[in-house]
């Protein structure tokens, strides 16, 4: 089986696991070029896919559920969406700040109209930046999705298994997958990971962090946690400081789309700590 197995992070549910993998092998064996390692062939890398897990069934409306900005829930999702508004504010100056802090569903049609016009969310309508926020939520709140979720990352790991890769929610995936299986025995790449995001993220991992300290992954002898300094997404770029100093944290410049997997996957940095996870299982 493959050495490399990826967890892909939101938003792919109309998507499939050989769509993803043929973006995916190119832009990492460019990336492992990059850092002076072998390509990669197709055979090296598996997708681990769960996005129809998120995808609309057969009668619903066309593109997914319309969603408003009356369907952000309070709490969880509002609190998420806020955090990423303050953290767009902070990256892009064209963006309007807050003006009050109670929390309505004005405060959700605010945030969402900023976000709507910066530069990391640009492009994309308020109903799939909603989107992105209940899947992320229905990951870390419904047991059913999370339990499906982790199995099907399981079924893809084997004893070849080398390096697990987790991009944005993904990386969440990866990281309990990890602690949940000891005996793997791989290196950990975590992109554009929102793990830090303390209440939200990082106080309702499994398992659940100790004194303000995440557990370090069981399964993993290695873990290289790389972020975009731009990336709303990844809140907080370092992940030592809550998960140990072994975690070894690296900041890349992705350009315009920060938070995209094919910038990630194309910087060195990530082919460094990809190749390494490959060199050190054959020594």
């Amino acid at each position: 089986m493959a050495r490399i197995v990826g967890i892909h992070g939101i938003a792919q549910q109309v998507r499939g696991p050989e769509v993803l993998r043929a973006a995916w092998l190119p832009a990492l064996s460019d990336g492992m070029a990059l850092s002076g390692a072998e390509p990669l062939v197709a055979a090296d890398l598996e997708i681990a896919f769960y996005g129809d897990l998120f995808r609309a069934k057969g009668g619903k409306a066309v593109g997914g559920p319309q969603y408003v900005a009356a369907d952000v829930e309070e709490g969880f999702e509002l609190e998420l969406l806020e955090a990423w508004w303050a953290q767009a504010v902070a990256n892009d100056a064209t963006v309007s700040g807050a003006t009050t802090k109670l929390r309505t569903s004005r405060t959700a049609q605010r945030a969402l109209n900023a976000l709507s016009q910066s530069r990391f969310f640009a492009g994309l309508s308020e109903r799939l930046i909603i989107r992105f926020i209940k899947q992320v939520h229905s990951y870390l709140s419904d047991d059913s999705v999370r339990g499906e979720i982790q199995e099907r990352v399981a079924s893809k790991v084997s004893p070849d298994t080398a390096v697990l890769v987790g991009h944005s929610l993904g990386s969440v995936v990866a990281y309990e997958a990890a602690c949940a299986h000891p005996d793997w025995d791989l290196a950990l790449v975590t992109l554009g990971s929102p793990l830090g995001i303390r209440n939200l993220v990082f106080d309702r991992l499994r398992p659940p962090p100790e004194g303000g300290r995440g557990e370090f992954p069981a399964g993993a002898m290695a873990w290289t946690n790389i972020a975009d300094t731009g990336d709303v997404v990844a809140l907080t770029k370092r992940l030592a400081p809550l998960f140990g100093e072994r975690v070894q944290d690296l900041l890349v410049n992705n350009g315009s789309k920060a938070h995209d997997i094919s910038p990630y996957l194309t910087a060195a940095q990530t082919g460094h700590a990809i190749a390494e996870g490959l060199a050190r299982r054959v020594r």
